[in-house]
């Protein structure tokens, strides 16, 4: 094959025959067009990061001003749900059956103790099998600390010194803005492969491959006019999704569009030759979709920094992350709705990008070569 011997109405005419397969099979129009949507609103107002209404066993041995002072300010944090216990072995119990996430032990003469120069302990139990939340609850606890001191013993002596923070690009660490632009990606990245793995295997399947393979058709004319039509569905899609994070979910948008859409158009390409190839090898839609959602949907969704950071993976499944395409646009949508990165700033993901994509162009050429032949 050469790139002079491609003829553009030859791509356009395969490319029709999609567009009415895909016109009268609801369940890929509706995958390509509805599924993107319902997954986002779904999972935009499901998937929340800020640990809130925590249950909290307390178990208040003291019955004093002090103690219920202390419950009080646990109570109008917002973050925590309080309910009593009568005993720690009772409060213990709550957590095992998962009726609450703490426990506040409140010792007998608490009240006494808070006034004297001493000072007094009071005992936290928490539910470590969950790991992710622990850490924003022990940021919640001392902050409570800090609440509930001012209110038992007055103001707190000044430090020498005073420390302000200020939360760039997400002002109200809004789960939501970190979490839907990466739904775009995993949800694009999923169907772009699924829908594409299934085109050709559909073909074998059906008898028509042989049929198309005796024609004078080059196989990237095959390759344009088999991936035009998803091409388009996963722009109009994406586009869809832009405008509900924009008004239903109030997302920002600070960087450039051309910028997002322009690293969106090497992503979906680089899904849908991955999806293409796939359905050359395997030739079966069975097999195709399992080989598009173990190498497109679990790697998207887990390595892709979407739950969790790339940074914290060790060294090696960093460098493994650089060969999913999904780790990459994840970068330059958070990076260009929320932070206004410039295509320079995010030269080495449009490069990887790139790279991906000339290299399962050419495997998917060569395999369509080896089946010409």
């Amino acid at each position: 094959m050469s790139l002079p011997n491609f003829k553009f109405q030859r791509a356009y005419a395969i490319a029709r025959k999609e567009v009415f397969h895909i016109l009268r099979d609801p369940f890929t129009l509706g995958s390509a067009l509805g599924l993107p949507i319902f997954m986002v609103v779904m999972f935009g107002v499901a998937i929340e990061f800020n640990v809130r209404n925590i249950a909290l066993s307390v178990v208040d041995a003291d019955h004093s001003y002090s103690s219920r002072q202390l419950v009080e300010t646990f109570g109008s944090s917002r973050y925590f749900l309080p309910h009593t216990s009568l005993t720690s072995e009772e409060a213990i119990q709550d957590i095992i059956s998962q009726r609450s996430r703490v426990a506040l032990l409140i010792p007998p003469q608490f009240e006494k103790d808070v006034v004297s120069e001493h000072g007094t302990q009071v005992q936290l139990l928490v539910d470590g099998a969950d790991g992710s939340t622990v850490a924003p609850i022990l940021g919640y606890l001392s902050r409570i600390q800090v609440m509930a001191s001012v209110k038992l013993k007055g103001p707190m002596p000044a430090p020498p010194y005073t420390m302000e923070s200020r939360f760039l690009f997400n002002p109200e660490l809004n789960s939501k803005w970190f979490v839907i632009p990466g739904l775009n990606v995993i949800v694009m990245g999923i169907l772009s492969v699924l829908l594409t793995a299934l085109t050709i295997a559909r073909e074998y399947e059906n008898g028509s491959m042989e049929l198309l393979l005796s024609t004078p058709v080059e196989p990237l004319e095959i390759m344009v006019g088999k991936l035009a039509p998803y091409g388009l569905l996963g722009i109009i899609s994406t586009t869809m999704i832009y405008f509900i994070a924009r008004t239903v979910f109030g997302l920002p948008f600070v960087g450039n569009l051309a910028v997002f859409f322009g690293g969106f158009l090497l992503f979906l390409l680089c899904y849908l030759a991955q999806g293409l190839l796939i359905s050359v090898g395997t030739k079966r839609q069975a097999v195709a979709m399992q080989m598009a959602m173990m190498t497109a949907m679990l790697p998207s969704q887990l390595l892709s920094g979407f739950i969790f950071p790339v940074e914290s993976m060790p060294k090696g499944m960093q460098y493994f992350t650089m060969l999913l395409p999904a780790r990459w646009f994840m970068q330059i949508a958070r990076d260009t709705y929320l932070k206004g990165s410039t295509f320079f700033e995010l030269a080495v993901p449009f490069i990887a990008l790139s790279l991906f994509l000339v290299v399962m162009l050419t495997l998917g050429t060569r395999s369509f070569k080896r089946t010409l032949q």
